[in-house]
């Protein structure tokens, strides 16, 4: 590119432009950054891409490792009940399928205590003329423990000072005041419940009388025919690996309770699969897939990383069991590849193809043992095998591709600083020194001017009329001579 100048405008003192010469000279050389900047901005949309994948692909990792574990979902159990209202169940991995008959006959209780009432809960409950009283609370029946109150005026001799003071003790009972219109009593609960939550209570010297403990009762059941008592309405250990949590009584009519395999819980974790795996499929084909408009792939097209990651997961889900197993791949569970490596759950049975839903319900067994098994052979199992490698931080495919795209931006970085260092100084030399051209051709007329009124006073036969012009004119008047 050619730097021009006007010949007249230099002459005639106004100088050049300096901003604009200098800017003319770096622009002759700012084609490398253009391309570099360009370049980061593509490595950058590529990098976010890469981190989409990666997101994909931990998500698929996670939901493998649910399916490859041996106490997972798959080997989840569930156990319900008949009738709600009076009990609910849950049960472990460890649980044995199986039907029980349970009947509740009573309910564990809390203990309670309560006081006659008294005027309010501001008034001291000291025996008339006595300034302390004694008050002994037990709690956990006749085998429990004793605590010993002393009560002293102007301390805790009212129910709610009393109220107060219990609760701070930490022995597992509630205070309460409770106020209705005959006046306020002193209410006390206890944390627990069944016999462990029995209290009783003797008092001397004051005015407070305690009515009859209420409830502090187990639970009374039976399960299979044996009577079993439950000092608490959650029983556990009965029934191997299921908990029992008692609602109400019932009528004699027992509750059934029927334990098996969890086949909701084995269709989220089969569905999560899926669901993972079609993402990070859908996200790599979108890379790899041509568009009519730009007849080009999308910005990772040529990524043969990631060809490399496909290429690994087609092979991972074409896994096919060897040996007796009853069912040998993904189609004999209900799980269908479509034509772009996407994977299909089939929801309704057909000839050809099962549903998911009918093979859990009628062999659930067959399905964990295909995706992990004893040998550390099954689907899953192998399916995590890679996946580890795959992700590994250092090694894995998608992270040594990340680690590069990473390299190239900070190279570009790099290079792209330099430049512009090398260009502003370079833009600070030049300005300094066109500064000066400009300087002297400002103060060319000037210049111009002294030398010609000098030329006419040699001469003595030119008139120098002071301009910007750089012309002179001859004087055409008369010489006088000497």
């Amino acid at each position: 590119m050619a730097i021009s100048f006007n010949a007249t405008s230099l002459l005639n003192g106004n100088g050049i432009d300096v901003k604009s010469i200098v800017n003319q000279i770096l622009n002759q050389q700012t084609g490398p950054l253009t391309a570099w900047q360009n370049e980061q901005t593509d490595l950058s949309t590529q990098a976010g891409l890469l981190a989409g994948i990666n997101n994909n692909l931990t998500s698929l990792a996670s939901a493998v490792v649910a399916l490859a574990n041996p106490t997972g979902p798959l080997a989840s159990q569930s156990a319900t009940s008949s009738d709600t209202s009076i009990l609910t169940a849950s049960a472990q991995t460890t649980a044995a399928a199986g039907t029980h008959q349970i009947v509740v006959s009573k309910l564990a209780t809390t203990g309670t205590l309560y006081t006659d009432p008294l005027q309010d809960g501001n008034t001291s409950f000291l025996a008339s003329g006595t300034t302390t009283g004694d008050i002994q609370l037990q709690v956990g029946g006749a085998s429990g423990t004793t605590y010993d109150i002393v009560i002293t005026q102007g301390s805790n001799d009212t129910v709610s000072t009393l109220a107060s003071y219990i609760n701070a003790q930490n022995w597992g009972v509630t205070a309460n005041v409770v106020t209705d219109a005959n006046g306020a009593r002193l209410a006390l609960y206890s944390q627990s419940p069944g016999t462990p939550g029995a209290m009783s209570v003797t008092s001397n010297d004051t005015s407070l009388n305690f009515n009859a403990p209420v409830g502090g009762t187990n639970a009374s059941l039976t399960v299979d025919g044996v009577p079993i008592s439950s000092a608490t309405n959650t029983v556990t250990g009965v029934i191997s690996g299921v908990t029992l949590n008692l609602a109400s009584t019932d009528s004699g009519a027992p509750v059934q309770v029927t334990v098996g395999p969890d086949t909701a819980q084995a269709t989220t974790a089969i569905n999560n699969f899926v669901n993972a795996y079609n993402a990070v499929v859908n996200n790599l084909n979108t890379q790899f897939t041509v568009n009519p408009a730009t007849n080009n792939e999308g910005p990772l097209g040529g990524d043969s990383f990631l060809r490399s990651l496909q290429s690994s997961l087609l092979n991972d889900v074409t896994y096919s069991m060897t040996g007796a197993s009853e069912l040998v791949n993904l189609a004999a569970l209900g799980i269908d590849m479509n034509n772009d490596g996407t994977l299909t759950v089939n929801q309704v049975a057909t000839d050809t193809h099962p549903a998911l839903a009918h093979v859990l319900a009628t062999n659930p067994s067959a399905v964990q043992s295909f995706f992990q098994n004893a040998s550390g052979a099954g689907f899953a199992q192998d399916f995590n095998n890679d996946l580890v490698d795959l992700t590994d931080v250092t090694d894995g495919i998608l992270n040594v591709d990340i680690a590069g795209n990473k390299a190239q931006q900070k190279a570009l970085a790099t290079q792209i600083t330099n430049l512009q260092d090398r260009l502003a100084a370079q833009q600070a030399m030049l300005t300094r020194q066109y500064a000066l051209v400009n300087a002297t051709l400002e103060a060319y007329p000037s210049l111009l001017y002294t030398v010609t009124a000098m030329l006419g006073a040699m001469n003595g036969n030119y008139s120098v009329t002071p301009n910007t012009s750089t012309n002179t004119t001859p004087n055409t008047g008369s010489s006088t001579g000497s």
